[in-house]
């Protein structure tokens, strides 16, 4: 279902409509020097009240629609913004989910490079997390054991052979582990490089699966919509080519009727059929809630710049994240607790869902 303009009527007749908007996309390229993070933002609230919340912090704006980068590049904006984002994240539904994209490549890399030479030995490389503590130690050690520069070519003839996969993309991917000092982490470079493991290439091979983490972003803020939406309820999405992309695929997730749930961490699971039951693409210019999700997801951004030092000027990053509750934002972040990571995803079923996700939505992985 494709709408123009958000129609008051539908905030009655659901019990809940979540605006979404994303930032930081930058398609199958998730090593652009210029965008080093990706998210999105939902917030469950209706157009009346954030027109309203909108004249009351920023009673002469001018422009046709609030815009956060705009906002954002005044420092005499910023308490009103800070002001904004506090009513926001204190009295409506909301979630905010923001992820590392070299991180997500590195993670990748690991589901698609390493995981199916262990799957075919009987290795569940998803139980407890392993594939993520093994992508946080790839990320952050990779470049001293690896060499920095060989590092960096790896992953850019991943993320190549994952766009073009064909027989000379793989071989130069081949081709550029072998060129890593691999033997120092030979469980994660080994399959590629020792072996040049034909599952693993196979995986890589598969038609439809990229390097783009849209729909991931998109999934991850499903999961907590479900849990916050006490009912059925919908989801505004503004026009953006991206989200657009995805649009059809989220309107799948909703046909999927069959009776299933996957857990992911110790606090969020996947089940089906969700709760959420129509996906609608409006102009942000007509949507006042779909502008305070921009804020959001522009704010926790332009954080994320500032704490790697990547952007200056903006809010106080500190600041901002003193307003979120533990359970608004949703960061994919690399992280050496590994221990805390196992306990927290420990009895994940993700090759689980990832096996049904494949063979239900997206088509067959293996």
């Amino acid at each position: 279902m494709v709408s123009k303009v958000p129609s008051p009527r539908m905030d009655d007749v659901y019990m809940t409509c979540f605006r979404i908007d994303e930032s930081g996309y930058t398609g199958f390229d998730l090593l652009n020097a210029d965008q080093r993070f990706q998210g999105a933002s939902a917030i469950a609230i209706n157009n009346d009240d954030a027109e309203r919340l909108i004249k009351e912090h920023f009673p002469r704006l001018q422009a046709p629609e609030l815009k956060y980068n705009a906002l954002s590049r005044r420092a005499s904006n910023h308490p009103r913004l800070l002001g904004l984002l506090k009513d926001l994240l204190s009295d409506f539904d909301c979630v905010t989910y923001v992820a590392d994209k070299r991180f997500m490549l590195t993670l990748m890399f690991v589901d698609y490079s390493v995981e199916p030479f262990y799957y075919e030995r009987g290795v569940d490389l998803y139980e407890n997390g392993q594939n993520y503590a093994m992508a946080a130690m790839l990320h952050m050690a990779g470049p001293a054991l690896l060499g920095e520069t060989e590092f960096a070519a790896l992953m850019d003839a991943f993320q190549l052979a994952m766009k073009e996969k064909n027989p000379q993309s793989l071989q130069k991917l081949v081709e550029a582990a072998e060129a890593t000092n691999w033997r120092e982490l030979p469980e994660v470079l080994g399959p590629l490089a020792q072996y040049a493991d034909r599952d693993c290439l196979s995986a890589i091979s598969t038609p439809g699966v990229s390097t783009d983490i849209a729909i991931v972003v998109l999934i991850s803020l499903i999961t907590r919509m479900e849990v916050m939406a006490k009912g059925v309820y919908r989801v505004e999405h503004d026009q953006s080519k991206n989200l657009l992309t995805y649009h059809n695929l989220l309107q799948r997730y909703i046909e999927n009727d069959e009776e299933v749930e996957f857990r992911a961490t110790e606090i969020t699971s996947l089940r089906f059929p969700l709760k959420l039951d129509e996906v609608v693409q409006v102009d942000s210019k007509s949507s006042p809630a779909v502008q305070l999700a921009d804020v959001m997801i522009g704010a926790a951004i332009e954080a994320g710049n500032t704490l790697t030092g990547l952007r200056a000027g903006g809010l106080d990053p500190e600041a901002l994240m003193l307003l979120y509750r533990e359970d608004q934002f949703i960061h994919m972040l690399p992280s050496i607790d590994f221990e805390e990571q196992r306990r927290f995803r420990s009895g994940s079923q993700n090759s689980q869902a990832i096996d049904y996700l494949a063979s239900n939505i997206f088509g067959k992985r293996r």
